[in-house]
C-alpha cells in the first residue's frame, strides 16, 4: 500500500479544485491510498468523496493530536497544494518525501501591482497536477468532483419539472460581486425561473433582490447547507456566478457557468474548468486598474467599481438566451 497525504487548506473552491488530484492518485496509481489534511469546516465539502480513505480535520486547538493522528498513519508522500508555513511545520514533523505546489505568488503580484502578466495560461487544476509528474500520472480529462449523498438531496417546492435558472448573489468580498441594481436587471431580463443562492452574510441582499425583482424569485440565501446549494445547482440548467466556490461545484456538475469578474480575473488561473463548452466568462475588458488584488476589497481602491457597474447586462441575459432559450 501507497499511502498519500493530500493538503489543501483555505477556501471552498481551492478544495473543489483539489478534487482531481485525489481522484487521479487513486485510479493511476497501483494500490494507492488517498487521505486528505484541511480545516475542520472543509469536512462537509470531501466527506462523501470516494477517492478518499480518510479525511483528517484541522482546527487551532488540535495541532499537536493532529500530528499524533498524521504520524501513526505512516504516509509514503505528502501532496501539498497549500505550501505555507503551518504546512511546513507539518511536513517537518512527519519527514517524508513531499512534493509541493508551486503559488507563483510573485508573478500575481507582478500581475497586481504593474499589470504585467508572467502567469503561464495554465488552469491551476493542471498546476496542481505537475506536483503528481514524478509519479507519471495523466490529466483523466474528468474535470472536478463532487459528490452528494441523498440526504441532502434538496428538491424545490414546483421546481422539480420545470428549467431554472441559479443566480449565485454572494463572494467573499465586495469587489468580486455584483451590485444589486445590476442582480436585479439580470433576473428581469431572464425568462426562466430564479434561484438565489449564497451564504448568512448574503441575507440582506437576497431579500432586496427579491423584493424588488418583476418576478417570483426563490431565494436560498443563508438558509440551506452547502451540500444543499450544491444539490440545487446539480438541477438547473444554468449558474451565474462570480468568483467563488460555488462557481466551481457548477463545474464539477458540468453546467453551462456564466462566471462574472470584477476585481479579479481569469488569468489567476481559477476560471470555471471543464465546465458545459457553452460556458462563458464577462468582464469588463482593458480596464487598466484590473486586478486591484488576487483576493478582493471591501470597497473599490479607486471608488469608481468599473469593473462591476461596466458589467453589460443585456450581453449575459442575450447569451443565456442564445444557449437555453
Amino acid at each position: 500500500m501507497i499511502k498519500f497525504l493530500v493538503i489543501r487548506f483555505s477556501s471552498i473552491g481551492d478544495i473543489v479544485l483539489t478534487t482531481p488530484i485525489i481522484r487521479i492518485i487513486k485510479t493511476q496509481i497501483d494500490n494507492s491510498e488517498v487521505h486528505f489534511l484541511t480545516k475542520k469546516e472543509n469536512s462537509s465539502i470531501l466527506y462523501n468523496n470516494k477517492y478518499i480513505h480518510r479525511l483528517h480535520l484541522y482546527n487551532k486547538d488540535n495541532y499537536n493530536e493532529l500530528i499524533e493522528e498524521l504520524e501513526a498513519e505512516q504516509f509514503d508522500f505528502i501532496i501539498d497544494l497549500h505550501k505555507n508555513i503551518r504546512t511546513h511545520k507539518i511536513k517537518s514533523k512527519l519527514k517524508v518525501p513531499d512534493f509541493s505546489f508551486d503559488k507563483l505568488n510573485y508573478k500575481k503580484w507582478l500581475l497586481v501591482n504593474f499589470k504585467t502578466n508572467k502567469l503561464p495560461d495554465v488552469h491551476i487544476v493542471d498546476r496542481y497536477l505537475e506536483t503528481l509528474k514524478v509519479f507519471d500520472v495523466k490529466n483523466d480529462n474528468l474535470g472536478l468532483d463532487y459528490f452528494i449523498d441523498e440526504d441532502n438531496f434538496y428538491r424545490i417546492e414546483g421546481l422539480h419539472e420545470e428549467k431554472f435558472i441559479v443566480i449565485v448573489i454572494g463572494a467573499k468580498h465586495f469587489t468580486k460581486r455584483l451590485p444589486n441594481e445590476k442582480i436585479i436587471q439580470l433576473i428581469n431580463n431572464i425568462e426562466q425561473r430564479v434561484v438565489l443562492l449564497g451564504g448568512k452574510d448574503d441575507i440582506e441582499n437576497a431579500k432586496i433582490i427579491q423584493y424588488n425583482a418583476k418576478k417570483e424569485v426563490y431565494n436560498f440565501c443563508g438558509k440551506i447547507s452547502l451540500n444543499q446549494s450544491a444539490s440545487i445547482i446539480q438541477q438547473s440548467s444554468l449558474v451565474i456566478t462570480h468568483d467563488t466556490g460555488l462557481m466551481h461545484i457548477a463545474s464539477a456538475f458540468k453546467k453551462i457557468v456564466i462566471s462574472i469578474w470584477g476585481n479579479t480575473v481569469p488569468e489567476f488561473g481559477m476560471y470555471p474548468y471543464l465546465a458545459d463548452k457553452k460556458s462563458k466568462i464577462f468582464q469588463v475588458e482593458n480596464l487598466k486598474c484590473r486586478p486591484c488584488s488576487k483576493i478582493g476589497f471591501k470597497r473599490c481602491p479607486k471608488r469608481h467599481f468599473k469593473c462591476m457597474e461596466q458589467i453589460n447586462i443585456d450581453e449575459i441575459s442575450n447569451y443565456i438566451k442564445e444557449v437555453i432559450g
